[in-house]
């Protein structure tokens, strides 16, 4: 049985949705965000005290994106993931990789000092510039989905959930009213997969099975 430990809204949500398009079985054990701060006992797993943190048999995982990768290739086949002999391979991987290293880094300064610091430590000037980095980045995906429905090999992939959720992220802190066309289109087809909809009545459903309140949002 694969395990994920989840924060609500938090990044382990891409190998959730990943998990619930394979239909793969899985359970999900939530935790109050930060878990560091909110759930030390949660460090003996993870030193990391991180989000995701995924355990597969002998397999420990703790990066989003990588974790979707896993999962497409260890419980191969799926469309969901692009095969190195697709032309489309390369960018399908460049996505990935972008997804966090990119996008999610910049929103994460945001959260930081907009909402996760104490009142005397919030700084707006940090939060303002680090925003506008995310949507300067924001404009490969605007560019990719100008005349595509998805982001790459004319389907829906992995790469389209890792950078989904980073839309996801961008909404929940205030960022979305500043997509693009194509993003904010984008942004709305994606929520409406099946796949992501189970995804998120998880969330909420494991959340409220396991007293864990969820993550106030901008």
């Amino acid at each position: 049985m694969i395990t994920l430990y989840h924060c609500d809204a938090a990044r382990s949500f891409r190998p959730l949705w990943m998990l619930e398009e394979m239909g793969l079985l899985y359970e999900l054990k939530m935790l109050p965000f930060p878990p560091r701060v909110f759930a030390k006992e949660y460090l003996a797993l993870n030193p990391l005290g991180t989000i995701p943190f995924m355990v597969d048999g002998e397999t420990k995982m703790t990066e989003s994106s990588g974790i979707c990768h896993y999962l497409g290739t260890r419980y191969a086949p799926t469309p969901l993931m692009v095969d190195v002999a697709d032309p489309a391979y390369g960018a399908f991987l460049n996505w990935m990789y972008f997804s966090d290293a990119t996008l999610t880094f910049p929103q994460t300064l945001v959260l930081r000092y907009t909402q996760l610091e104490p009142e005397e430590r919030r700084n707006p000037q940090v939060a303002t510039d680090y925003a506008k980095w995310f949507l300067g980045r924001l404009r490969a995906v605007e560019a990719a989905t100008a005349n595509a429905e998805t982001l790459c090999a004319g389907r829906f992939t992995a790469a389209d959930i890792v950078i989904g959720y980073a839309l996801r992220l961008a909404d929940n802190i205030g960022l979305g009213k500043d997509f693009g066309p194509n993003v904010a289109a984008y942004w709305a087809r994606l929520q409406q997969r099946d796949g992501f909809k189970r995804a998120v009545a998880a969330e909420q459903k494991a959340g409220q099975e396991q007293n864990v309140a969820p993550r106030v949002r901008a």
